[in-house]
């Protein structure tokens, strides 16, 4: 299968200092201009004020990645049930032909509830597998992995240590990951230990333990991201600090500036084919999504599909694989599915 899975970044705080914005913007090099933004609220959609919590990141990208011309969008899908569900699908309009998705602070635990199996998250594993960049901070970096955290439970509420279920998004890659920001985070001073995202070395060991074998968990110090560049099988950490992968919850730790294999996370195992594990409305409603700024697909592109179309009823392999090199030629991506092929701009496209 072609690999077009965009890039993921995931942030031990500070989405909106300088070391967030630097990581927001060595994404947005790689990504069509206009810059099209998703803003997903969820994390923070039991709070009041979740539509400012979102907002204050969208006037910050606005501002930092104003070069790329950003087209932001705040998608308010905050609690299931509701009219701002992350079910509804006229709630998850932007997420349709966004670039770069993004989630942060706000509660792992309630994200993992409210996107859990949903439109929302279906959405935002199918546009990276085209190639849209997704990046997580704070709470909802907890929340995408295999195992959560539940740190409000424990640290302000007093329930007793446990590990939850999480998004678990790189399953769909075959890794088993977990991640804690707020690594290093030293808020509590000498009284309180309250590095491992707030829970402290004690009760996170205990957390750790009770992790399946051969689970890796990745910690992200403050103001420190991981960038996951799947086509080109690294990763990269961008920040003032580090991130420490833990295996059996042994670490070994990783600089700002340093490059490692994508197989230090684990042993990739891709999708067998683009839609594999999404549900099929999800690719049709991305299909038929009108693009926002109002471009069509060259006819030339058309003609193209349609001779390839023509070559797949045959049979003839090779003449399809020559009519999707010219199609990525021109600037445009061919996912195949059982039915169709499913056209999209290619990332990187002006």
């Amino acid at each position: 299968m072609q690999n077009n899975d965009g890039l993921i970044a995931l942030l031990g705080s500070g989405e909106t200092s300088l070391a967030g914005g630097r990581v927001f913007e060595s994404i947005a090099q790689n990504l069509p201009r206009p810059l099209r933004v998703a803003l997903l609220e969820t994390p923070a959609g039991f709070e009041l004020n979740s539509p400012q919590v979102a907002g204050r990141v969208g006037e910050f990208l606005k501002t930092r990645l104003q070069a790329f011309n950003p087209q932001i969008d705040v998608v308010p899908a905050r609690k299931r049930g509701t009219a701002f569900s992350p079910e509804d699908a006229s709630v998850l309009t932007p997420l349709l032909t966004a670039d770069l998705i993004f989630m942060g602070p706000g509660s792992p635990t309630y994200a993992v509830r409210q996107l859990k199996g949903t439109l929302a998250w279906d959405l935002v594993r199918a546009r990276h597998r085209q190639g849209a960049a997704l990046v997580f901070a704070s709470a909802a970096t907890i929340s995408v992995g295999a195992w959560a955290l539940p740190v409000y439970e424990i640290y302000k509420v007093g329930q007793d240590v446990q590990a939850l279920p999480g998004l678990d998004l790189f399953a769909d890659f075959g890794l088993a990951l977990s991640f804690i920001p707020h690594w290093n985070n030293t808020d509590g001073g000498a009284d309180v230990d309250t590095s491992r995202c707030f829970v402290g070395l004690e009760r996170f060991s205990q957390w750790c333990d009770m992790l399946p074998p051969g689970f890796t968990t990745v910690g992200l110090d403050e103001h420190t991201g991981l960038i996951i560049d799947f086509q080109a099988g690294k990763c990269r950490v961008s920040g003032v600090s580090s991130v420490t992968l833990l295996r059996e919850c042994n670490p070994e730790i990783y600089p700002s500036g340093a490059e490692f294999s994508l197989s230090e996370l684990g042993e990739v195992r891709w999708p067998g084919n683009p839609e594999e594990g999404i549900p099929a409305p999800v690719w049709e409603l991305i299909r038929t999504a009108p693009q926002p700024d109002g471009s069509e697909t060259p006819a030339e592109v058309l003609q193209l599909l349609e001779e390839r179309r023509l070559a797949r009823a045959r049979k003839d392999w090779a003449e399809s694989d020559r009519l999707r090199k010219l199609v990525n030629e021109l600037g445009w991506q061919i996912q195949d599915t059982a039915e169709e092929q499913i056209l999209t701009k290619s990332v990187g496209t002006k």
